[in-house]
C-alpha cells in the first residue's frame, strides 16, 4: 500500500476521534443525559459503547494492543453506569484511537492476520473502516439525541467541531 494513502487513512481515523471529542466538549449542560428516544442510550452511554466496541475488536484481532485500556462503563450494584466525566472519556478515547492505529500499522507492517477466536478482518484497513462507520452512526445518534433534548447546535459550533476536521473552506 502506498505510504501516503496509508497515513491518510490513519489520519482520517484520528480526525474522527477528534470529532467525537469536539462533539463531547460542545455538549450543553445536561447533554450527556440526552436520548434520541425514550429507552435509547444516553449520549454518555453512546460514548461508553464506542469505547467498548473499540476494545472488543482490538481484543479479538490484536489483543496485545488492548492491554491497559480504560472501560467507560462500570458496575454500580446491578446497574451498568456510563462514565460522565469528560476528561476521563477523552483520555480513554484518545488511548483507544491510538491503539487502533498502532494495531493496524503493526499488522500491515508484519503481515500478521487480524484474526481472533471469534472475529477476523480480511485486511487491517477494514478495522479502521468498520470503526469509522460505527462511530459515524453514533455521531448521528448523538445529534438526534441533542435535537430531542431541544438543543440545536449553532452552525458555527458544528462547523468547527465536526466539518472543519474533514475539509477547509475559504469564502
Amino acid at each position: 500500500m502506498n505510504d501516503s494513502v496509508f497515513e491518510a487513512l490513519l489520519n482520517s481515523y484520528q480526525r474522527n476521534n477528534t470529532i467525537l471529542l469536539n462533539l463531547l466538549h460542545a455538549l450543553p449542560e445536561g447533554g450527556q443525559e440526552a436520548r434520541a428516544l425514550e429507552g435509547s442510550p444516553s449520549i454518555a452511554e453512546q460514548y461508553a459503547h464506542m469505547q467498548q466496541t473499540r476494545l472488543f475488536w482490538l481484543r479479538q484481532v490484536a489483543p496485545e494492543f488492548a492491554t491497559g485500556m480504560n472501560q467507560l462503563f462500570r458496575q454500580v450494584g446491578e446497574e451498568r453506569v456510563a462514565e460522565r466525566e469528560s476528561a476521563r472519556i477523552e483520555q480513554a478515547l484518545n488511548q483507544s484511537a491510538q491503539a487502533v492505529c498502532e494495531a493496524v500499522r503493526d499488522r500491515l507492517r508484519t503481515g500478521q492476520a487480524m484474526k481472533g477466536p471469534h472475529a477476523s478482518y480480511d485486511h487491517p484497513i477494514l478495522l479502521l473502516q468498520h470503526l469509522l462507520w460505527h462511530e459515524g452512526y453514533h455521531v448521528g445518534q448523538i445529534k438526534l439525541a441533542l435535537k430531542a433534548f431541544d438543543y440545536k447546535m449553532p452552525e458555527e459550533v458544528e462547523e468547527k467541531a465536526i466539518w472543519s476536521e474533514w475539509r477547509r473552506e475559504i469564502w
